[in-house]
């Protein structure tokens, strides 16, 4: 299926790029394509015991086709307030259930249960740094297996996360 087949299916409205908020730090909305999110379905790697955060989740793509595609719970983070209430509309429409979307700063969210982390490069190193220690602090809070998803990293990304001794390489999805 195409994405706009997949966006009707849904009922959602996602696709298109917007590059008018893009700053130093943030990056243009581009929605993941859906053939990207069926490989990270099938990969083996995401169940629907799983919680899932999407960082950057524009207007809800990610988060309405993984709950959809494998039935886990999906935490989409924000911090434009268009976008915020284009994913509002769009899980209101797409009666998706166990998806939220929370309006703020990557930096400032509080990790708890989840442990699956999708980022499709949102933002600088600047705010990943932030963003992985919370990460991480939840984790020594609460010890469990984590995954973080990543779709075209940049290079300042991957040299930063080679740097992190608690995080390991994992796997490469085709």
């Amino acid at each position: 299926m195409t994405d706009r087949e997949w966006d009707e299916k849904l009922h959602i409205r996602t696709e298109g790029a917007d590059a008018s908020r893009e700053d130093l730090h943030h990056r243009a909305y581009e929605p993941t394509p859906y053939c990207v999110l069926d490989r990270v379905a099938e990969s083996g790697y995401l169940f629907s015991h799983n919680i899932l955060v999407d960082y950057g989740s524009g207007l809800g793509r990610t988060a309405i086709y993984l709950n959809h595609r494998v039935g886990c719970p999906v935490i989409g983070i924000e911090r434009e307030p268009e976008f915020y209430e284009k994913a509002l509309q769009n899980l209101y429409e797409s009666g998706a259930q166990n998806v939220d979307f929370l309006l703020m700063d990557a930096a400032d969210y509080e990790v708890q249960t989840a442990d699956c982390f999708y980022f499709f490069n949102p933002f600088s190193v600047t705010i990943l740094r932030p963003v992985i220690r919370r990460i991480l602090d939840s984790f020594y809070e609460y010890e469990r297996s984590m995954k973080l998803f990543f779709y075209y990293p940049t290079d300042e990304f991957t040299s930063y996360l080679m740097t992190e001794e608690e995080l390991e390489f994992f796997d490469e999805l085709p």
